[in-house]
């Protein structure tokens, strides 16, 4: 060949192989932001929690906690307030309204957004917020309303376009996908992360709920919700099931599940650090037992942050 054509060659060929030998060098996933949803502010001093060095936080809150509710308010003012004296980022997650006879009332989207407006003027540090708490459970007053949850999402972005915004949380439940499909035709702005509450899966050692969710959404995926079951009773009749055998199995398998899209799966809340204080408890998925002790499922817990490290 003639000399320039040549040196066009030798070029392309090097350039070929720095891109090839850079995108081998280039990390093959996200890095994994590992935290805990709890609502007890007390777990913030809980040396145990300090030591993990994982500040992420979740906490669930009623939408109109700050208008009507003044003992809610007291709440989340304490909650943040701990928040704040020990560097916790804290993630807002909105819920039913805690009003007697109000629970499956949905706000109209103006009063939602007015309620995240004023959120956000109590506490304008806030920037990682999801829509909706388990938008697709029947204790939710949108979960046959997903249209309405896509207007208080599209309410959200515009209001706060700088905000990090998760789409509402799902259930690993037979309706997900119906439900987000629905949500998808009313969300007027693309979708960048996504959430699920995956006990299903990690507690019955399954993975179908999570794939379901990867295989019909694109962008980032949150496990906001997960972990393993110790105690729970339904009806006054434990489930046999939950055990402290089980919930370490669960504590691995949620970590097996995050792997089955490195890049899309970014951040984990397990659920939850302190066990309630009933002998037969409706839910506990807790890292520390009632009396305060060291549960093995976060011996197991600590292991797994360890090998993420």
């Amino acid at each position: 060949p003639e000399p320039n054509a040549l040196l066009r060659l030798v070029t392309r060929t090097a350039l070929l192989t720095l891109f090839f030998v850079l995108a081998l060098a280039a990390p093959a996933s996200a890095k994994l932001t590992v935290g805990i949803g709890e609502q007890n502010p007390a777990f913030f001093y809980d040396e145990r929690w300090q030591a993990l060095k994982a500040p992420h936080v979740r906490y669930v809150m009623s939408w109109d906690a700050l208008r009507r509710n003044s003992w809610e308010r007291a709440q989340l003012i304490d909650y943040m307030s701990a928040a704040r004296a020990t560097g916790a980022k804290v993630m807002i997650s909105f819920g039913h309204s805690r009003r007697r006879g109000r629970e499956l009332k949905a706000p109209t989207r103006l009063q939602f957004i007015r309620e995240f407006r004023a959120l956000r003027r109590l506490y304008p540090e806030l920037r990682t917020f999801q829509t909706w708490n388990e938008g697709n459970h029947g204790t939710q007053p949108v979960w046959n309303k997903p249209g309405l949850a896509g207007s208080y999402y599209n309410s959200m972005r515009r209001t706060c376009p700088e905000c990090r915004l998760s789409a509402p949380s799902v259930l690993d439940a037979p309706n997900m996908t119906s439900w987000i499909q629905r949500f998808k035709k009313a969300a007027r702005y693309p979708v960048r992360i996504w959430s699920i509450h995956n006990h299903i899966d990690a507690n019955r050692h399954r993975t179908s709920g999570t794939r379901e969710l990867l295989r019909i959404t694109r962008g980032k995926i949150w496990f906001s919700e997960t972990g393993g079951i110790v105690n729970r009773y339904v009806d006054g009749r434990r489930v046999r099931r939950y055990n402290q055998k089980n919930a370490v199995r669960a504590i691995r398998n949620v970590f097996k599940l995050a792997k089955l899209n490195r890049k899309r799966i970014t951040r984990i809340y397990l659920y939850h650090w302190m066990a309630p204080k009933e002998r037969r408890p409706r839910w506990d998925s807790a890292l520390v037992g009632r009396r305060g002790e060291t549960r093995p499922s976060l011996r197991t817990f600590r292991a797994q942050l360890r090998r993420l490290r």
